[in-house]
């Protein structure tokens, strides 16, 4: 089996862009989201980092969850990735939620 897909959902640590919050039921949720789709997934812990509206930076804790997939069930899960991301950013009132799909980023809002 070749498992030559990846997907990757940016979990922030932060509400409301840039309040601080326990994010360990998201990245339950996350984990089993992905898990269920694709059999399992992996989570690790980073630091993102962007420029704001001040010109300032801005770092916060996130956690990448990511699955492997072959190639039918990636086109036949896409949609329902985005949608799931698009209720993760609206439960966390986050501008977006960054989705990665085969080294390419987006933004879900």
């Amino acid at each position: 089996m070749k498992l030559n897909n990846i997907i990757k959902i940016y979990v922030p640590s932060t509400i409301n862009v840039n309040e601080k919050t326990d994010n360990s039921k998201q990245i339950e949720k996350t984990s089993l989201f992905l898990s269920s789709l694709f059999g399992g997934c992996t989570c690790v812990n980073a630091l993102g980092n962007w420029i704001d509206s001040n010109n300032k930076l801005v770092t916060e804790s996130i956690t990448i969850c990511y699955s492997f997939c072959d190639s039918r069930t990636f086109r036949k899960s896409k949609k329902e990735i985005i949608k799931y991301c698009r209720e993760l950013c609206a439960e966390m009132s986050q501008e977006c939620i960054s989705l990665e799909l085969n080294n390419k980023l987006y933004f879900i809002g």
